[in-house]
């Protein structure tokens, strides 16, 4: 399978938790030592920007959903605080029948995937974290770039994102015309909850009791998460390996797809905690980190 192949996902609305839920599905090939994977999107981000990840990884079922007020899920009345969201996210799991699991994150979503794995660290083999940080305590992006993320507006002038594309996210403008394509405005009111959701939230006081092992991706051209939150990461995480992606912005999932992919899969494929806790006890030792010279 490459990553020109389709696969589609199979799209639902379930109520979960009180709340109707767009979730995407992408099923593999249906092996017994295969873990699904729940991935969870950037802020305002819907689930179509999902789709070279679900295209990509055919062996295993991909899972996402939309967060309250975006990508067609209904807003939440009221503001939520991430755990909350990490019992939403437990609850779409077991809708669809998921014990155990894989989990990733990217920006927004990959502080989300770090109160995840805190919550339910019995039920996760790996953690894949890209272009995020441990939250309040981080090293801040570009003023430039972070008054046009918090700017609604990206979504929804496609004139506004080409123009800002490069301040914004650190890519090159020619991966913006397809990128712009499978955005999808969301709620007002979700983008705020959204926005507020990590306020005063940080993962640096649990990320040293997180025995799992856990993959950081960083792009050094990324204005929004900066490259040096990556090794905030790695110093308070006990099985960090860390890859930095030459040339990647903020979108490198989506710009640097074909290179990262082989990344993921090569870690995925090593030992966990769930099935391997005899390697951890003798000492593991993570794949070498995969660093530009001086860059964290």
């Amino acid at each position: 399978m490459t990553l020109g192949d389709k696969r589609y996902p199979e799209i639902r609305y379930p109520v979960i938790g009180g709340h109707k839920i767009r979730t995407a599905r992408w099923l593999g090939t249906g092996e017994d030592n295969v873990r699904p994977l729940l991935f969870f999107n950037g802020i305002g981000a819907n689930l179509e920007l999902v789709a070279p990840l679900g295209e990509s990884f055919t062996r295993r079922d991909i899972v996402t959903f939309a967060i309250p007020g975006v990508g067609r899920s209904k807003p939440t009345f009221l503001p939520y605080r991430p755990w909350q969201m990490a019992k939403l996210a437990r609850k779409v799991m077991d809708h669809f029948g998921y014990g155990l699991m894989d989990v990733m994150g990217v920006s927004w979503g990959g502080a989300l995937a770090q109160q995840f794995a805190f919550q339910y660290q019995k039920r996760v083999g790996k953690l894949v974290l890209a272009a995020t940080s441990p939250g309040v305590i981080m090293v801040p992006g570009k003023l430039s770039a972070l008054s046009k993320m918090t700017n609604p507006r990206r979504y929804i002038d496609p004139d506004y994102m080409k123009k800002n594309f490069k301040t914004l996210y650190g890519d090159e403008t020619g991966k913006a015309d397809k990128h712009i394509l499978n955005l999808m405005p969301p709620h007002p009111r979700g983008y705020l909850y959204q926005m507020l959701a990590f306020s005063g939230w940080s993962s640096l006081p649990f990320l040293p009791f997180l025995k799992i092992p856990t993959l950081i991706m960083a792009g050094d051209r990324d204005n929004i998460v900066p490259l040096a939150n990556a090794k905030l990461l790695k110093m308070a995480l006990k099985y960090p390996q860390i890859y930095v992606v030459k040339g990647g912005g903020h979108l490198f999932m989506v710009s640097k797809a074909r290179e990262i992919v082989p990344v993921m899969r090569e870690f995925f494929d090593g030992p966990d905690m769930l099935n391997h806790p005899e390697v951890f006890r003798e000492g593991y030792t993570p794949q070498p980190d995969h660093e530009t010279p001086a860059a964290i």
